[in-house]
C-alpha cells in the first residue's frame, strides 16, 4: 500500500505553470503563456513559445534540466517493491510449508528485505534532490529570466500560476516512510531464519551447562584432593561390628587404617 502511494504520486503527475508579457506595443502582448510539464521530467524537452515584443515574431524556448533518472529510478524501486510484497503476501498465506522449506524461503526473504531497505532509501534521497532541481527549473520566476523580451525594462513579465507540487512533496514522504517500514521488517524477517532460532538455542545451552560445571569443579565433589575422602559421605565416626572406629575416609591411607 505505501510503494502504492509512491509511485502514484510521483508517476502520475502533472504540472503546469502560466506567465505574462505585457510589451511596450499592447498588441504585441501575451498575457497567457501556459507552460505544462509531467513525468518523468525531461523538462529540456518542454518546448513553449513566447513574444519578443520585437512586431509579430515569436521565440521557441524550453525549460532547462532532464531529471528523469531520478524520478525514474524511484518509482522503478516503488513498483518491483510493490510487486514483491504482492507475491510475498501470496507465499505467506497458501505457501507457508514451501517457504519454511530448507529454510531457504526465510533467507531469501531476509536478503531482498535488506536490499529493498537500501534501495528506498538511495532512490528517496535522489529523488529528493531530483524534486528540489524540478521546482527551481520550473519557477515562474526562473522561466521568466529565459525570455528576450523580459531583459528590456520597457516590458512587464509577471508570473501569474505556479505549479502545484504538494503530489511530489507527498512521493518523497512515502519513499522515506517506505524504507522506515522496510527496514523495521528486516527484525521481523530475521527472527524467521535460522540464524535466531540458532541464536537463541546456543544461549540457552551455554546458561544449561555453566551450574553444572560449577558443581562438578571441586566444592561439592565427592573428594577434596587426590587422595579422596575429606568430604566423602564415607562412615565418618561410625563403629564396626566389634565396637571398633572405622577409618575416616574410603579412600585415605592404608598404612593410617592398619595402625588404627
Amino acid at each position: 500500500l505505501f510503494a502504492i502511494f509512491a509511485f502514484a504520486t510521483c508517476g502520475g503527475y502533472s504540472g503546469e505553470l502560466r506567465l505574462s508579457v505585457d510589451c511596450a506595443n499592447k498588441s504585441e502582448s501575451d498575457l497567457s503563456i501556459d507552460i505544462a510539464f509531467a513525468y518523468p521530467f525531461r523538462l529540456h524537452q518542454v518546448n513553449f513559445e513566447a513574444p519578443t515584443c520585437e512586431g509579430k515574431r515569436r521565440e521557441t524556448l524550453a525549460l532547462i534540466g532532464d531529471f528523469s533518472s531520478s524520478a525514474e529510478f524511484f518509482v522503478t524501486i516503488a513498483v518491483f517493491a510493490f510487486l514483491y510484497s504482492l507475491a510475498a503476501t501470496v507465499v505467506y498465506i497458501f505457501f507457508q510449508n514451501k517457504y519454511r522449506e530448507n529454510n531457504r524461503g526465510p533467507l531469501i526473504d531476509f536478503i531482498v528485505t535488506v536490499v529493498f531497505s537500501f534501495l528506498w532509501l538511495v532512490s528517496s534521497s535522489a529523488w529528493a534532490k531530483g524534486l528540489s532541481d524540478v521546482k527551481v527549473a520550473t519557477d515562474p520566476d526562473e522561466v521568466l529570466l529565459l525570455m528576450s523580451a523580459c531583459k528590456q525594462q520597457s516590458n512587464k513579465c509577471l508570473p501569474v500560476r505556479s505549479p502545484v507540487m504538494s503530489s511530489l512533496n507527498t512521493s518523497v514522504v512515502f519513499g522515506y516512510l517506505n524504507f522506515i517500514l522496510w527496514a523495521g521488517n528486516i527484525w521481523f524477517v530475521f527472527k524467521e531464519t535460522g540464524w535466531h532460532s540458532s541464536g537463541q538455542r546456543h544461549a540457552a545451552d551455554t546458561m544449561e551447562k555453566q551450574p553444572g560445571g560449577y558443581n562438578q569443579g571441586g566444592y561439592n565433589q565427592d573428594s577434596y584432593g587426590p587422595a579422596g575422602g575429606y568430604n566423602q559421605p564415607g562412615s565418618y565416626g561410625q563403629v564396626g561390628e566389634h565396637g571398633q572406629p572405622q577409618s575416616y575416609g574410603q579412600s585415605g591411607p592404608t598404612s593410617f587404617a592398619n595402625q588404627i
